[in-house]
């Protein structure tokens, strides 16, 4: 129990001594920067770099350039003095260099691919907010023209006043038809 009841001032030295030995961190600063083990490189140019690659892969200059190298090293494996021949018939060294080839040119194709999509799903993700906005411009005018269709159904138009004037003049000449002497004014002589 003695032990327990030890003062609270050693057992804080205790416990600071730990922390004493810790280099404190400042939240306002930047920390050092770490050294890495791989070399910094620009990820952008990197991939504009494959997709060029890619491109390449897919002509058919890249086809014929491959062919010719192809057949010119087998024509020379075959007939060029022993001494002379770097790559016997099996053609081992061909074949090493031809999958060393194909295994760097399958993943450049594929992050051509993969910056390829990204930027079609850029494209198609503006393409739906233009296609969203041109709906929306749609509908307001479509709402538009039917208030002004609704507005224009209550303004007198020419073939409507002139129904209304030929009614007028109808009831006007019934009126002149019923009541001869009503319709003819009086004349005053001594207005004259």
């Amino acid at each position: 129990m003695a032990r327990d009841r030890e003062p609270r001032g050693e057992r804080r030295e205790g416990r600071g001594e730990g922390r004493e030995n810790r280099p404190r961190f400042r939240l306002d600063q930047p920390r050092a920067p770490r050294r890495k083990l791989l070399p910094d490189y620009d990820p952008e140019a990197f991939g504009r770099l494959s997709e060029r690659i890619a491109r390449f892969l897919g002509t058919g200059r890249f086809i014929v350039w491959m062919t010719v190298v192809i057949i010119l090293w087998v024509v020379w494996n075959v007939s060029a003095p022993k001494e002379l021949r770097f790559d016997q018939y099996p053609f081992i060294f061909l074949t090493l260099m031809l999958s060393l080839q194909a295994s760097y040119a399958a993943p450049l194709i594929l992050l051509a691919q993969n910056r390829q999509d990204d930027r079609d799903r850029v494209t198609h993700e503006q393409d739906r907010k233009q296609n969203e906005r041109s709906i929306a411009d749609t509908e307001y005018l479509t709402r538009e023209l039917a208030s002004l269709r609704m507005g224009l159904g209550e303004v007198a138009t020419r073939d409507w006043l002139r129904s209304e004037l030929q009614d007028l003049v109808r009831e006007l000449e019934e009126q002149r038809a019923l009541f001869p002497s009503e319709s003819r004014p009086a004349r005053d002589v001594g207005d004259r």
